[in-house]
């Protein structure tokens, strides 16, 4: 599938098919498409926690009351924050710009994106109990987000709400 379809086709899962396991080969192929992201200097500031099983259970159950759904997914992943290289600190500190996070998201898309290829769902999770998951991990940097994943229970692709095209972008043309 192209790239449009697949943007159109990735979407918030929140109905997770829970008899059905994600093989250990599709993770894989999604972490490897993660590595691949950009990212300033090379630094990759994160770290992916794979979880299955019933770690993946107790983390999905510290993701509030409005994701219960998440208990459903067989793998939760757990996004840490780490460290800049020296580089990429050094530059983001002289232009005031928050790489880590610019850096995170893109990984993310890749590895949401890569999973919808390959037939897999995700919900990517902003709302949930830092601390708990923290102590439950043994982490000690900030956690960023949470994705569930795992494949759908029914295989509707909803139709996207989205603001005007001139709400969100203008094309410049060169006035010479």
């Amino acid at each position: 599938m192209d790239f449009l379809e697949l943007a159109r086709k990735r979407q918030s899962c929140r109905n997770f098919d829970l008899k059905k396991a994600v093989d250990k080969d599709l993770i894989e192929k999604c972490l490897d498409a993660m590595i691949l992201s950009p990212s300033a200097c090379n630094a990759q500031p994160y770290f992916y926690h794979v979880l299955e099983g019933d770690l993946a259970k107790k983390v999905s159950g510290l993701t509030g009351s409005f994701n219960t759904f998440a208990k459903n997914a067989p793998v939760i992943i757990v996004l840490e924050e780490e460290n800049y290289n020296l580089t990429a600190k050094v530059g983001s500190t002289i232009k005031n710009q928050d790489y880590k996070s610019i850096d995170m998201g893109i990984s993310v898309s890749y590895l949401t994106l890569e999973a919808t290829s390959l037939g897999l769902s995700t919900c990517i999770l902003g709302w949930f109990n830092e601390n708990e998951i923290k102590r439950l991990l043994k982490i000690k940097n900030k956690i960023r987000l949470v994705i569930a994943l795992g494949y759908a229970a029914n295989g509707e692709i909803k139709e996207k709400k989205r603001k005007s095209k001139s709400a969100i972008y203008k094309i410049w043309e060169d006035e010479n």
